[in-house]
């Protein structure tokens, strides 16, 4: 991946949320005409019938399920919180009052409120969550398995090439296990790097260098011809920090004025903008559909820091609201566009939130039972999948997995669920070894 200019997050454990640095071409040692091999490769994996997509709001540090999905209105003070359930359009169906515009649009959603796993770190949590695999630990918490967004972008590829099959908005985050390990770097995610929000939003991977117009590289044979006369405005331009190795497209991607024109969110009216919110959430919300709506298979969308041991309530009050607007804009614009059945959403982190608030009116850490968000994609909407005990601590019925979970996404998908890919030493290894959660779209 490509470290792009940003902040670098610490979480409560003291590990610093770095991204994986990519390095440029000249310094793989790698010529275009290679690049290009690489990419003739890598898209005989990635052939794939199906339209389908999915968007993923990453929810880093953890949500807090009892305070959003799966309230306990009726528990001792200390362990329903400070938001109260409203009504959705789902009769008996609540959630919290912070999900207002969610609310709305219920029977487009659907939650499980009975997800389960057993590791309450978020290193070795948010690689079962993204990956389906346990591994990592806080001594050793490099990553071992591929991102399903990887998985997705090997078996899939893009739907419209030259759109990169995976992209991470702003970047890749979660100690680096969006990436895709042993599936090689053909299927590591393209990082926007930059807020769509801000207004000189601006992709630096599709930058061309000074001097260069989309003419003067509008065909590969002239790209691999003029390549040496390009290196040195490459370099002098900075550009080349923006090119990513893992695809042999990226120049194609610079030179091309349909890929550009996907990224540009000046192309939308001020209203649809409005109407997904004017923060990062909501702009990052709509840009990832444009891009499924260009080709991309897998978006994900890196939200705030749910990490909230203290003060809940202010940090969910800064966070839910924005997150809210944009997965409720997201859903109605999709289904607007007739595009909902083709698109999953997806919100989710690597755990919940404790039952009972601590002494700093926070929650802690919680991967027992907690709760996801899915729509879309083939997913009846208006569904609860599974429950929680009482006062939120254990699964009542019907326990999900993080395997079940990507076996659900997978099948959507259209990705055959036996699929397995060779390891670094080449032993298969299946994609997931979950079912489907069937009750979704039953």
């Amino acid at each position: 991946m490509l470290h792009m200019n940003g902040k670098s997050f610490q979480n409560c454990e003291g590990l610093t949320r770095r991204n994986f640095m990519q390095i440029g071409v000249p310094g793989l040692g790698l010529t275009l005409s290679e690049l290009l091999r690489r990419e003739s490769r890598a898209s005989e994996f990635g052939k794939s019938a199906s339209k389908k997509s999915i968007i993923v709001f990453w929810t880093d540090g953890g949500i807090g399920q009892q305070d959003t999905y799966d309230l306990k209105p009726d528990a001792p003070a200390e362990y329903r919180g400070n938001y109260k359930p409203i009504a959705t359009s789902v009769p008996g169906v609540q959630l919290g009052e912070r999900l207002a515009r969610q609310a709305k649009v219920m029977h487009k959603l659907s939650v499980v409120r009975s997800v389960h796993h057993e590791n309450g770190i978020h290193a070795p949590s948010a690689h079962w969550m993204l990956t389906g695999h346990f591994g990592p630990t806080l001594a050793r918490n490099a990553a071992q398995k591929p991102s399903f967004g990887s998985v997705i972008s090997k078996s899939m590829g893009p739907l419209k090439p030259p759109m990169p099959a995976y992209v991470t908005i702003p970047k890749s985050e979660a100690f680096g296990y969006q990436g895709a390990v042993y599936l090689g770097k053909a299927y590591n995610p393209f990082e926007v790097g930059a807020d769509p929000n801000a207004a000189d939003f601006k992709v630096p991977n599709l930058s061309l260098p000074s001097g260069l117009t989309s003419k003067s590289v509008d065909s590969r044979r002239n790209l691999v011809k003029t390549f040496d006369l390009m290196r040195r405005d490459i370099f002098e331009s900075g550009v080349m920090e923006g090119l990513d190795t893992f695809k042999s497209q990226a120049l194609e991607m610079v030179s091309g004025e349909e890929m550009r024109k996907a990224f540009d969110m000046g192309l939308e009216s001020a209203a649809l903008r409005d109407r997904y919110g004017r923060h990062r959430y909501g702009q990052s919300a709509l840009l990832a559909r444009r891009l499924v709506e260009a080709g991309a298979r897998c978006v994900n969308i890196n939200t705030g820091n749910w990490d909230h041991h203290n003060d809940i309530v202010k940090g969910l009050d800064e966070h839910l609201p924005p997150l809210d607007r944009a997965i409720a804009a997201l859903v109605q614009d999709l289904d607007e566009r007739g595009m909902l059945d083709d698109v999953i959403v997806y919100c989710v982190g690597e755990f919940g939130r404790t039952p009972r608030m601590n002494g700093n009116a926070g929650r802690d850490h919680w991967a027992d039972c907690f709760s996801v968000l899915l729509a879309g994609g083939g997913i009846e909407g208006g569904r609860v999948v599974g429950s929680s005990e009482k006062w939120g601590g254990a699964v009542a019925q019907r326990l999900v997995t993080p395997q079940d979970l990507l076996a659900t996404i997978y099948h959507l998908l259209g990705i055959p669920l036996d699929t397995a890919y060779n390891d670094a030493s080449g032993r298969p290894v299946p994609i997931t070894s979950g079912s489907p959660i069937k009750e979704l779209f039953g």
